[in-house]
């Protein structure tokens, strides 16, 4: 679990991320939840449960269901792989078919680097892609999004460890354009602090 709050701005800004799986060898279930709180504001918030086969050392198969609650209600058949890709980059690619046919994609990547026995750096990644232009939720087909950062942690134990995270967020393609006419900011980049648990 991590719970972050920005660092000095003009907006309040902040971000939850929970994820727990149970620890049988070839067969896990696996939870996944995020939210965003923007100016006291519900901006997004995701939930997925999903049963996962182990079909490697380090890769699992992962089927499921996604239900978003913000920006708007709706609910995701979810498919995909999770694990370490070559060069130990924690990987995880989803595949999400909605109630009304839309379907969309996202990869997210990240890599621990070791500065110290207590201290990484982590940088990360995730790109959202969709196959078609969804447009009550603002996005247009193919590259919607992107978000790159570097989390910087402490870890006081392997189960606790407090963090600065640079995140650096924009809208791609035809995504960004309809956040242009609607009057939105197409770039953000925000300094986050937080801490993350692990149960």
């Amino acid at each position: 679990m991590r719970i972050a709050a920005p660092g000095p701005s003009r907006n309040s800004l902040c971000t939850a991320g929970a994820f727990a799986r149970t620890a049988a060898d070839s067969e896990r279930l696996w939870v996944r939840s995020e939210g965003k709180i923007e100016d006291g504001r519900a901006e997004e918030a995701e939930l997925q449960l999903l049963y996962g086969w182990n079909v490697h050392p380090f890769r699992d198969v992962l089927l499921g269901v996604r239900q978003d609650f913000e920006p708007r209600g709706e609910t995701y058949l979810a498919a995909g792989v999770t694990g370490l890709a070559p060069y130990f980059f924690e990987t995880d690619a989803t595949a999400f078919l909605s109630t009304e046919g839309d379907l969309s994609f996202r990869l997210e990547q990240s890599l621990d680097i070791p500065i110290t026995q207590k201290l990484i750096a982590e940088p990360h990644v995730e790109l959202n892609a969709f196959a078609q232009d969804v447009p009550e939720r603002g996005v247009g087909a193919g590259f919607s999004s992107i978000e790159a950062g570097v989390q910087l942690r402490y870890e006081i134990t392997r189960k606790f460890a407090p963090y600065a995270d640079l995140v650096w967020e924009r809208d791609l393609g035809e995504t960004a354009s309809i956040t242009r006419a609607g009057g939105g900011n197409v770039e953000e980049t925000s300094l986050r602090f937080g801490v993350r648990v692990w149960f």
